[in-house]
């Protein structure tokens, strides 16, 4: 049985997933979707009321019957590297491979269906909410005077990007920002904005969830530290332990999604408590385990070879 890896050439964070996976004999293939067709070959069989499908990458053959486990990791987009690409083709790539892999009994981290509808991140905060965690005040509009009426209702609040940054070459950054009364918020009509009540925060936490495991970090904020993605603090991550009643939230989370990956992010206030601000369902995982020794890319390796039961904390947590 063999694992597929769907993700670009450039992959460190994959790299270390694939390394554990030799590491315990697991067989893997590992495949961008930007080469097919091209580099790698597919072909599925429907006939006779059963199915059949081989894909073929760097002379390795995979059937779909020997299909253990499918890890959709930073795939491209089908056909980019074909010969002479074009959003026709793109689509009918799409229709063949992932209709085929869908057509095989397998498990999948994630299944692109729900990490579609994860990505949503109003979704996210219903969620969220239905799941119990501590989630702030937020409002999504397009309507001035809906915002205006946040900010007097909760005072300093934060403007932060929905969907993340905005495609193109060189990428943009968009900070969360903190704004508060007296701001014009005239230019909402043209876009939705997501308005959030302000979390003073003395750290940033990132949890991530593999099938049965929950492994979080903290990094300690600077005062007044609005968006840790940007601004060196001279802090680190450091491992901590996970709650347990964020450990319920994130059970009931992942299993309302159907994921089997996740990358939770939130803010630690004063009180200590973990408000939720977003769930990554493809969220990067490299940079915490080279910070804190935590084995993630041992525990993905660990899910893709083999089933496991329901979700749990790591001895010592």
């Amino acid at each position: 049985m063999t694992v597929l890896i769907l993700t670009a050439e450039q992959d460190v964070t994959a790299d270390m997933v694939v390394a554990r996976l030799h590491e315990r004999g697991v067989p893997m293939v590992r495949l961008d979707p930007a080469d097919v067709p091209g580099k790698a070959v597919i072909s599925a069989d429907y006939a006779h009321g059963d199915f059949d499908g081989y894909l073929s990458v760097n002379g390795h053959v995979l059937s779909m019957g020997g299909l253990r486990s499918v890890w959709v990791r930073r795939p491209g987009e089908p056909a980019a590297h074909a010969a002479e690409p074009s959003a026709w083709l793109t689509a009918e790539t799409r229709q063949a491979l992932f209709g085929m892999l869908y057509s095989a009994s397998t498990r999948w981290m994630n299944h692109p269906r729900r990490a579609e509808q994860a990505r949503h991140k109003p979704w996210q905060l219903r969620v969220a909410h239905s799941s119990k965690f501590a989630v702030p005040p937020t409002v999504i509009t397009t309507a001035p005077r809906v915002a205006e009426q946040f900010v007097r209702e909760h005072g300093e609040v934060v403007v932060k990007s929905a969907s993340g940054p905005p495609p193109g070459e060189p990428p943009a950054a968009l900070p969360t920002t903190l704004v508060g009364p007296g701001t014009d918020f005239s230019g909402v009509a043209a876009g939705p904005a997501l308005l959030q009540r302000y979390i003073p925060k003395r750290a940033d936490i990132r949890l991530t969830g593999i099938g049965t495991r929950m492994f979080a970090a903290r990094k300690a904020a600077e005062p007044g530290q609005v968006d840790g993605r940007f601004g060196e603090t001279g802090n680190g991550w450091e491992p901590t332990p996970v709650p347990h009643r964020i450990a319920r939230s994130v059970h009931d989370y992942l299993a309302f999604t159907g994921l089997a990956y996740a990358a939770f992010d939130f803010a630690e206030d004063e009180d200590g408590i973990w408000w939720f601000l977003e769930c990554n369902q493809g969220g990067q995982f490299g940079f915490i385990e080279l910070e804190t020794g935590q084995p993630i890319a041992d525990e993905v390796a660990v899910w893709l070879a083999q089933r496991s039961p329901g979700l749990r904390i790591p001895e010592g947590h």
